[in-house]
C-alpha cells in the first residue's frame, strides 16, 4: 500500500504517506486506486503554497494560496490588505508545510467520506 502511495505521490513526506496508508488499508484495490487518483488531483503541494505566498504578493496579488486552500474569508482579507501588510504572507511562507498538510488531510478525509457513505476518518 505504501508503495502505491509513494509511486503516485513521490514528493509526499512520511507523515502524509503514513496517514494515507492508514486510510486505504481496509480498501480493496479499486477503491484504493480511486481514492489515490482523486487525492492526487486535489492535493496541494507545499512548494506551491510557498511559491504563491511569496510570489503572488510580489506581483501585487496577495491571498491566492488562501483561496486555493478554500479559505475564502482569509483570501479576501489578504487581497484587500496586501497580505496584512506582507506580515501574513511571511508567516504563511514559514508555515507553508503545515498549512498544506492540514489542507491535504481535510481533503483525504472528505474523499474517504464520499467513498464510504459520508463517514469521516478518525485517527
Amino acid at each position: 500500500m505504501r508503495k502505491d502511495i509513494m509511486v503516485l505521490l513521490p514528493k509526499a513526506e512520511s507523515a502524509e504517506v503514513e496517514y494515507l496508508a492508514g486510510i486505504v488499508h481496509d480498501m480493496d484495490d479499486a477503491d484504493r486506486k480511486s481514492f489515490l487518483r482523486i487525492y492526487k488531483g486535489r492535493r496541494l503541494d507545499p512548494i506551491l503554497v510557498l511559491g504563491l505566498s511569496i510570489g503572488a504578493p510580489l506581483a501585487g496579488i496577495s491571498g491566492i494560496h488562501r483561496f486555493m486552500m478554500g479559505q475564502i474569508g482569509m483570501g479576501i482579507l489578504y487581497l484587500l490588505t496586501g497580505g496584512l501588510c506582507m506580515i501574513g504572507n511571511i508567516i504563511d511562507a514559514v508555515n507553508h508545510k503545515s498549512m498544506a498538510w492540514e489542507h491535504n488531510r481535510k481533503i483525504a478525509d472528505e474523499i474517504y467520506g464520499s467513498l464510504h457513505g459520508g463517514g469521516g476518518v478518525v485517527f
